[in-house]
């Protein structure tokens, strides 16, 4: 008997969670869920780009597909600058009694230390009230600073520090309010986005760091940020729009959770609009990678390159929050009710093979 999904949002993500619910037999999606009126009433599949329908139209009526009562909710709406709205979504699924999979709000991927208890625990409440599940991930946070570094670490004799890097070129990232107005790429330098306020890339990230941490079974002292910006040598365009001379385009940040003074577990992150742009920056493997460097006894670097079938990197990190969702679906409907993460779950895999 197969799965019943409602997909949440068809964008950027969303999208690509509708072809992986397609592509599993043991997956049946019974609707979907869309912000924008233009987009209600078309099939699943044209809003996915399959080139075929699946006879699943898509609404904006929430109480509509409440009432469907899916095994599971994938649930991919942007949530970087609507958090509250997001969380009050995913405790109205909850308490529906209705299993969610999802890619944000990202600090409840682990957000123990992360957030506030009062933060969290109405979600929890939620979700014991409907005695269903809730985990949250994707590539990153999730898989690439996850169940990575984690399984490297399983060939250590001595760890004395892990760092996970997301080494990418954005510019064919296709969200122009994650670009200029959350990340700040084409303002003045002297412009502080939403992300680089103070405590913001601790609230995104800092459940990355405080996961690995707990997988190490280390106590953290504290999670510390830092940051550095890089103008634009001339003006360019992107896919998204221009980025002119001196303003942002190159943007390095770390999250480090600190132990005894020292910087123990590291979510590190270096985005450029285009290749020449800090060079003196860490370099990608490939178009574009995701990188693990493990410090102790002995050193491991791994690099994870990525990939679209489009040729494109970033078309590949979209789609693996997509599948590190879809696939999770078995295990996160069979869990125990309450708010998972990553150590909760057994491995997840993908299923079969093409034929």
């Amino acid at each position: 008997m197969a799965y019943r999904v409602v997909q949440w949002s068809t964008g950027n993500v969303g999208r690509h969670a509708i072809a992986g619910i397609a592509a599993r037999p043991d997956l049946d999606l019974v609707g979907v869920w869309v912000s924008t009126v233009d987009k209600v009433g078309r099939d699943a599949g044209e809003l996915a780009g399959l080139g075929r329908e699946l006879g699943v139209v898509a609404t904006d009526d929430v109480e509509e597909l409440l009432a469907l009562r899916p095994d599971c909710v994938v649930y991919t709406a942007m949530a970087d600058d609507r958090l509250m709205e997001a969380i009050d979504d995913l405790r109205r699924i909850l308490r529906a009694g209705i299993n969610v999979v999802s890619s944000s709000p990202v600090f409840l991927q682990f957000p123990k230390g992360t957030v506030p208890d009062e933060v969290s625990e109405p979600v929890r409440r939620a979700a014991a009230d409907g005695g269903v599940s809730l985990w949250v991930n994707g590539i990153d946070p999730g898989f690439a600073n996850d169940l990575l570094p984690l399984a490297l670490t399983g060939i250590s004799e001595r760890v004395d520090q892990v760092r996970c890097l997301e080494i990418l070129d954005y510019s064919t990232y296709h969200n122009r309010k994650v670009l200029f107005d959350i990340m700040g790429f084409g303002g003045a330098l002297s412009d502080i986005p939403l992300l680089l306020q103070p405590g913001v890339l601790s609230l995104a990230w800092g459940s990355v760091v405080r996961q690995l941490a707990s997988g190490l079974d280390i106590e953290l002292d504290g999670v510390e940020e830092s940051y550095q910006r890089l103008p634009a040598p001339e003006t360019f365009e992107i896919g998204t729009g221009e980025i002119a001379a001196g303003t942002a385009a190159g943007l390095r940040f770390e999250v480090r959770g600190m132990r005894g003074g020292r910087a123990v577990c590291v979510l590190e992150h270096v985005t450029r609009l285009r290749p020449d742009i800090g060079p003196d920056w860490p370099q990608p493997a490939g178009q574009g990678c995701y990188r693990v460097e493990v410090t102790g006894e002995p050193n491991y670097t791994l690099d994870l390159t990525l990939l679209g079938s489009d040729g494109d990197h970033n078309t590949a990190g979209l789609k693996a929050t997509a599948m590190r969702l879809v696939n999770a679906i078995p295990a996160v409907v069979a869990a125990p009710p309450g708010l998972l993460t990553a150590l909760d779950l057994p491995l997840i895999t993908g299923r079969g093979l093409s034929r």
